[in-house]
Parts: C-alpha cells; sequence; structure tokens
C-alpha cells in the first residue's frame, strides 16, 4: 500500500486529491497537513511513501519544505503541487529534489501516474516541463536574471507581477510588509529592475505570470 501525505492549506484541495485517490486500490491517504510545519512533524511520527506537496503555503512554504524533506528524509518522494504554470517553479522543483511538478488544474489526469513513477524512483517530467528542463540545461541556467533569486525572492517577485501590493503578499505568505519589502528590494538590486511596473514586464515577457 502507497501511503501518502497530503498538504495544502485549502480544505477542499485536499478534499479532491483525496478523492481522486480513493478510487485506487494501492494507495491510501494517511494523513493531511495544512502547512510546512505539519509535513514535518507528520513524517517524524508516521511512515510516509509520498508526500503531496503545495507549493504555495503559508510559513514555511512547499519548497522549503520539498528542502527540509530532501535532507532529513531522503527516501520519502515528493510531488509538488502548484497552481502557478508549469514554466514557473519547476527547474526550482526539481532542483531541490521533487519526484514531480504537476498544477492543480491538471492534478485529477495526473497525480495518480506521478505517484506511481515516484515510488518507483523515477521522476514524472510531462512534455511542457521537459522542454523547459531542456532549456534550462541549454543555456546553463544563468540566462536570465531571474534564475540569481533564492525562492523566496523567487516567490515575491511572481506575487508582484500578478499586482499583489506588499500588504496583501505579506498576508499570504504570513510574513511581515518589511520582510516583503526586504526581499523586492533584493529582487531590484539582483535584476537591475526598478520598479513594480518593469518587474511585472518582465515577468509577462518571461512568461512567469
Amino acid at each position: 500500500m502507497i501511503r501518502v501525505l497530503i498538504a495544502d492549506d485549502h480544505t477542499i484541495v485536499r478534499h479532491g486529491l483525496r478523492q481522486i485517490l480513493s478510487s485506487e486500490q494501492d494507495m491510501a491517504v494517511s494523513a493531511e497537513a495544512q502547512n510546512g510545519q505539519e509535513v514535518l512533524d507528520i513524517v517524524r511520527r508516521e511512515h510516509v511513501d509520498i508526500v503531496v506537496l503545495d507549493i504555495s503555503m503559508p510559513g514555511r512554504n512547499g519548497l522549503e519544505t520539498l528542502k527540509e524533506l530532501k535532507r532529513h528524509h531522503p527516501g520519502i518522494a515528493v510531488i509538488v503541487l502548484s497552481m502557478h504554470p508549469k514554466d514557473q517553479y519547476a527547474v526550482r522543483v526539481i532542483k531541490a529534489g521533487a519526484s514531480g511538478y504537476i498544477t492543480k488544474e491538471s492534478a485529477p489526469s495526473e497525480l495518480v501516474v506521478a505517484i506511481r513513477k515516484a515510488c518507483r524512483g523515477e521522476k514524472y517530467i510531462d512534455p511542457e516541463i521537459a522542454e523547459v528542463l531542456a532549456n534550462y540545461i541549454e543555456h546553463g541556467g544563468t540566462e536570465d536574471p531571474h534564475t540569481r533569486l533564492s525562492d523566496r525572492e523567487y516567490e515575491v517577485l511572481c506575487h508582484i507581477a500578478s499586482g499583489k501590493g506588499l500588504t496583501e503578499i505579506s498576508q499570504e505568505m504570513n510574513l511581515s510588509v518589511k520582510t516583503i519589502s526586504t526581499y523586492r528590494s533584493r529582487i531590484i538590486e539582483k535584476t537591475g529592475l526598478s520598479s513594480n511596473a518593469e518587474i511585472t514586464r518582465y515577468a509577462i515577457s518571461r512568461g512567469l505570470t
């Protein structure tokens, strides 16, 4: 039996994922978590084979949680689930050790396949992600300024590009406005983009939003 931990801060999403997996005779949802810290607490005390992990959670986000899981529990496979386009986070999550990256929109058709591949020690890479990874490798991972950003900085950039203000971003990420402002300053310093409008134009031109 494949024991799956579902991690998402939205109850309705967790319920939907549980429904998808409930018809599979060899899979069982053994636990649910609403944030990254709960994920880490659960895997310390329970046996889990697969973590289906939302990338955007309050507090410790999905990328940070993924890195902690791979550092302390390398035997657990992680499928990252996101509402963001595949080219936004695919490279980062695969580099961090994820066994796959799928969008919530495609979860009904891809999740079971991704879990089975992950249990075999394989990566679930659909054609879109394969193309993104190929482009990244071809250009050495250094062609665009946003590749210099940390995971948190990159997340803030994506939020800014979607039109959110610092206060709204701070609420979504469960961080102070001052911290978000610091991340914004680092984004400007590392990318050379001087305003929110420039950040937005840049993100649109690179397909990040």
